[in-house]
Parts: C-alpha cells; sequence; structure tokens
C-alpha cells in the first residue's frame, strides 16, 4: 500500500510542476522544474500521461513550451497532420489527425 500511495503523489508533483514549468516566464526555471519532474516519473517508474509526455521532444529529451521552444504548424494537403518542430535541435515530428 504505501508503494502506491508513493506513486500517487509523485504523480501528483508531476503534474503540479508541469503545470508551473508551462506557466513559467524563465526559461531556465521552466527547464529546470521540467527535469525534475521528469527525475521523479524515472524514481518511481511512473508513465507520463500522454499530454505531458508531448511537451518533451523525442530527440534532444528537453522540454519544449509550444510556441516558445517550439513551431506547430497544420497541414492543409491530402493528409492531416500537425507538425511540430523543435527550435532546439531542429527535429521534426508529426501527429497524424483522425
Amino acid at each position: 500500500m504505501k508503494k502506491h500511495a508513493a506513486r500517487e503523489i509523485a504523480m501528483e508533483r508531476i503534474t503540479i510542476l508541469v503545470a508551473h514549468a508551462l506557466q513559467e516566464q524563465d526559461p531556465l526555471l521552466a527547464a529546470a522544474q521540467a527535469k525534475l519532474a521528469k527525475k521523479i516519473a524515472m524514481r518511481f517508474q511512473l508513465k507520463l500521461p500522454y499530454a505531458i509526455r508531448q511537451l518533451y521532444c523525442k530527440k534532444c529529451k528537453m522540454f519544449i513550451i509550444p510556441g516558445k521552444h517550439s513551431r506547430v504548424r497544420i497541414g492543409r494537403s491530402g493528409t492531416k497532420a500537425v507538425r511540430i518542430t523543435c527550435l532546439r535541435c531542429g527535429h521534426v515530428y508529426r501527429k497524424i489527425l483522425k
């Protein structure tokens, strides 16, 4: 039971840290908060929720705030997809919309 309670508390802390990182004006403090959230998740072997996982670059593993550290584009051609570009490393990844 202790392990389950500790994991619940860890998940609460992760969501709080990511929420504060998204609202933070200082980019260094936001990156530190996001790094701490990821470290907590690894320590307690938690899988981050999809919404939080999408805030980390798949290549450089840095925290990206949409609009500040990444560029989000919606495709107009035949395929409906969102294209996200990390402005730190230049990696582009796509999410297909159904």
